[in-house]
């Protein structure tokens, strides 16, 4: 069915008038009356009924054009939205990440970007998770690509879809400790200066689980593991009650009245951050210019100046 005769017959439903009708279109009459003849052929049902030089819309046709007009509408704005996403100046922008790239690295990212021309019609849809869970629903197209670490992720075994992932940021590993606490009065310490001291950790299934424990394992460090917590958010708040002190990414956005953040002098792990995109996946030019704007923003004001998040 061709969707040109449809909107042709909604014209003329409009109208009620051939001549009308072919004007408002900008088409010939001929072709106009070729085009209703021809849908009417292919439905089996007159559209039209003809009194003299009149036509009205026939019992079949007013039940048609209930259909036929929302259906152009919703086709239109379909065509609307695709031109709108292929403008590189225009279009939604999905990402997810890690909620502790979300106090510093992802709303600085987005700021700049907007201080950009012909940003203002880009909108963006954030989403936060774990990391697992984050590269899987990306794997699976629910987000345009992942600001993340690489974990392993679940997949079927023969499965052929993957991830590509590209180096963007590192992230400091720190010390946190309660300000009260003797380390708090250094601005580094050495890892092996934690030795003994009641800690506090990340749950075994943690991204960081592994780093932390190749940390302390570089430095020798015999700690007391009082309790394990999955987000960084809860590690702190038992640091700040005394619980333990703690090793965690380096965030802008906690209570320095009652937490001090310690650099690790002779530590040179670090947490490799990612952009994260499906492979073979369409990206939109609005997705493909804020991607390349984060990788050359992150290049420019971290990596070239030897600079960690």
């Amino acid at each position: 069915m061709n969707l040109n005769h449809l909107v042709y017959f909604r014209e003329l439903a409009h109208t009620q008038h051939m001549s009308k009708a072919a004007h408002n279109l900008g088409i010939s009459q001929p072709t106009l009356s070729y085009a209703i003849d021809n849908l009417e052929k292919q439905l089996g049902v007159p559209l039209f009924e003809h009194e003299g030089r009149n036509i009205k819309l026939s019992r079949f046709g007013q039940i048609y054009l209930k259909f036929i007009s929302s259906g152009i509408d919703n086709i239109q704005r379909g065509n609307a939205i695709l031109e709108q996403l292929l403008n590189v100046n225009e279009g939604n922008i999905q990402m997810a990440f890690p909620s502790v790239l979300g106090e510093k690295l992802v709303p600085e990212l987005i700021s700049s970007f907007k201080h950009t021309e012909d940003t203002e019609n880009i909108t963006f849809d954030l989403y936060e998770g774990e990391p697992k869970e984050i590269l899987t629903n990306l794997l699976n197209e629910k987000y345009d690509f992942a600001l993340a670490p690489k974990v392993d992720i679940p997949r079927d075994k023969d499965s052929k879809e993957k991830l590509d992932f590209l180096p963007i940021i590192q992230q400091e590993i720190m010390l946190a400790v309660p300000v009260n606490h003797p380390l708090a009065k250094l601005d580094s310490v050495e890892v092996s200066q934690i030795s003994g001291q009641p800690f506090i950790g990340y749950t075994d299934e943690c991204v960081l689980f592994p780093l932390i424990n190749k940390i302390l394992e570089n430095g020798n460090v015999v700690s007391q593991i009082k309790y394990k917590m999955r987000d960084t958010d809860s590690i702190l708040g038992f640091v700040t009650f005394g619980a333990g002190i703690a090793l965690v990414p380096h965030i802008t956005q906690y209570n320095r009245n009652k937490i001090k953040l310690i650099h690790l002098s002779d530590n040179k792990l670090i947490h490799q951050i990612y952009l994260a995109i499906k492979d073979n996946r369409f990206s939109t030019p609005s997705v493909s210019r804020f991607q390349n704007f984060l990788t050359r923003y992150c290049k420019e004001n971290y990596k070239h100046q030897g600079k960690l998040l």
